[in-house]
């Protein structure tokens, strides 16, 4: 398969700003328009941006329709959405991938959003983007490092894959390997088996994280991956940022070390672990689907 199609944002652009997952919290909308116009966007605002049902951001029907809106709409250069949480895999039935597959745009996020990295980038043959929600805490905080990486990322610039100063990788297994980028939040990707949404590792360089989860948790989510053949089909593994994911009673529980120890270490692909993105701040950001290579050795990674 080819390079994928790499949609781009530029100064003026007009961002989709809506709510596929969680309600973005009261009060917190204008921090994504300040967020979007602090990169030089225009933010058009839809109505699942701040809608609410109970957890989520308005009825499944009203957050698909906003998303397969904004796909469809040509006046839209990218689609940015508010924040994760949960209830983006609720939509997948309700997309109309014909349409998004035919109108491809930019769209960004992480998290919950990964069901729809997965989706779109699978189903639909172009690149998307693995990067802060419109209302993360490192646009209203000017988390240099973050932001620097996200103008990167949606100017479709050659990104800068290194950690912040004085956080090396680590290394798990050695080697180099090369293949597409994908992956995510791990709870989702291992969510989206056996669904016809199922993540497609083979070959290709997996990219996990995740937040508030126990070490046995994380030891379920890989155990899926594993006996999917997941873990065994891609080409390496980058392991990011587990945040607040330590045990709550550590004398009764595997540390998350040793549960990477458990499965990645078997595959005999090259692993680097401490990437820093995820859950945190400072953190990069990602283009899925674009092919990278890896070199667990030296400890870096990056664009063919």
């Amino acid at each position: 398969m080819g390079a994928l199609l790499r949609p781009r944002l530029f100064p003026g652009a007009r961002v989709a700003l809506l709510g596929p997952s969680s309600h973005i919290g009261e009060g917190k909308l204008e921090r994504c328009v300040r967020a979007a116009e602090s990169l030089g966007l225009v933010p058009v605002v839809y109505e699942s941006a701040d809608a609410r049902r109970g957890y989520l951001s308005g009825p499944d029907a009203l957050r698909a329709a906003d998303l397969n809106a904004a796909f469809a709409d040509q006046t839209i250069d990218g689609i940015w959405p508010t924040r994760g949480g949960y209830g983006a895999h609720r939509l997948l039935p309700l997309l109309d991938f014909d349409s998004i597959r035919a109108n491809p745009k930019f769209f960004g996020g992480y998290s919950d959003i990964t069901a729809l990295l997965t989706a779109i980038t699978q189903d639909c043959g172009f690149v998307t983007y693995h990067c802060p929600m419109a209302g993360a805490d490192a646009f209203e905080n000017q988390d240099e490092y973050t932001i620097a990486r996200v103008k990167a990322l949606f100017l479709g610039e050659k990104g800068n894959y290194a950690n912040p100063e004085g956080r090396p990788p680590g290394k798990l297994n050695g080697g180099r390997a090369d293949g597409p980028l994908c992956g995510g939040n791990l709870s989702l990707l291992a969510a989206s088996v056996g669904t016809p949404w199922e993540i497609d590792t083979k070959g290709k360089i997996l990219f996990i994280e995740d937040v508030n989860e126990q070490p046995y948790r994380v030891d379920a989510f890989l155990t899926q991956l594993r006996n999917a053949g997941k873990l065994d089909g891609c080409a390496g593994i980058l392991v990011g940022q587990f945040t607040e994911c330590a045990a709550e009673k550590p004398e009764q529980s595997l540390t998350l070390d040793e549960v990477f120890e458990d499965f990645l270490a078997p595959t005999g692909k090259p692993v680097i672990t401490n990437v820093v993105c995820g859950h945190c701040v400072p953190s990069m950001s990602l283009p899925m689907g674009v092919a990278f290579f890896m070199d667990a050795d030296l400890g870096i990674f990056g664009e063919i």
